[in-house]
């Protein structure tokens, strides 16, 4: 019988299906991985607006966590929104003693301009879950509130993925698309950089995008790639992802989770 490799995130809920752990367990799928979730909160959301955002009890969170630890353990997992700051400190308290590499999207902002993350679980998020990242994959906003500094060029891009790596994690993905020119991504792992370059799509479709690419980064890793491979993988489904997008919604509609991988 074939092993299937497991991944999992802990992440919010996007009812319209384009972002969250919704998009995190399509993207899964795609790359053959089994998907498992932990719900940290609920939004009401659609492509055009984020009305509500209810953050689930910490120990709520956990006991989610700990009944998928004790029975189908992934080979690599994911967090995505948090809520606040209780629920981000009981989770790099119980992760900690968790040897499976983590990818942390540090989502703080969602695409409407919704606060997902206050500033004082941010503090934590930096001090607390950062140390325990394999990888960390803030687009350019997130970097520069982590490394607090101005993002403005690819220079710039570089000297946060320096100052967020002095925080801990093993590695720091920058993701350009905010920036002017081709979509380019920059990876430092503390003893060199890697770009990531993609020719930049012209359209408002890209509702859930930070979410899916650091699922495929996390499925690629549960494979069992080496994180320069697996960011290379997962930045040719997310540019193919956002190229062929349904154009489903009256806003800022998804990706395509169906784009091919392999």
């Amino acid at each position: 019988m074939e092993v299937m490799q497991a991944a999992l995130t802990i992440a919010g809920s996007d009812p319209s299906g384009g972002a969250g752990i919704q998009a995190d367990l399509k993207t899964f799928h795609q790359f053959t991985v089994y998907g498992e979730a932990v719900l940290t909160l609920i939004t009401v959301q659609n492509t055009r607006r984020v009305s509500r955002v209810e953050v689930l009890p910490p120990d709520l969170v956990l006991q989610q966590l700990d009944a998928i630890l004790e029975d189908i353990p992934p080979q690599a997992m994911k967090t995505g929104a948090l809520g606040n700051r209780a629920v981000v400190e009981s989770l790099a308290d119980r992760l900690r003693s968790v040897a499976i590499p983590l990818v942390i999207d540090p989502v703080m902002i969602s695409k409407h301009g919704s606060p997902l993350l206050g500033e004082d679980a941010a503090s934590s998020l930096r001090r607390e879950l950062l140390p325990l990242a394999a990888l960390v994959t803030p687009n350019v906003f997130e970097a520069a509130l982590l490394a607090g500094r101005e993002i403005a060029t690819s220079g710039d891009a570089r000297e946060a993925a320096r100052a967020i790596y002095d925080l801990g994690p093993r590695a720091v993905l920058v993701k350009g698309g905010h920036l002017q020119g081709d979509a380019t991504d920059i990876l430092y792992d503390g003893s060199g950089f890697h770009e990531f370059t993609a020719p930049r799509t012209a359209t408002p479709h890209t509702h859930g995008t930070g979410c899916t690419y650091s699922a495929a980064i996390t499925a690629s890793l549960a494979l069992g790639l080496p994180l320069v491979e697996a960011v290379a993988l997962a930045k040719r489904f997310i540019t193919a992802a956002i190229q062929k997008n349904p154009g489903l919604g009256g806003g800022q509609g998804p990706v395509n989770h169906f784009a091919a991988v392999f």
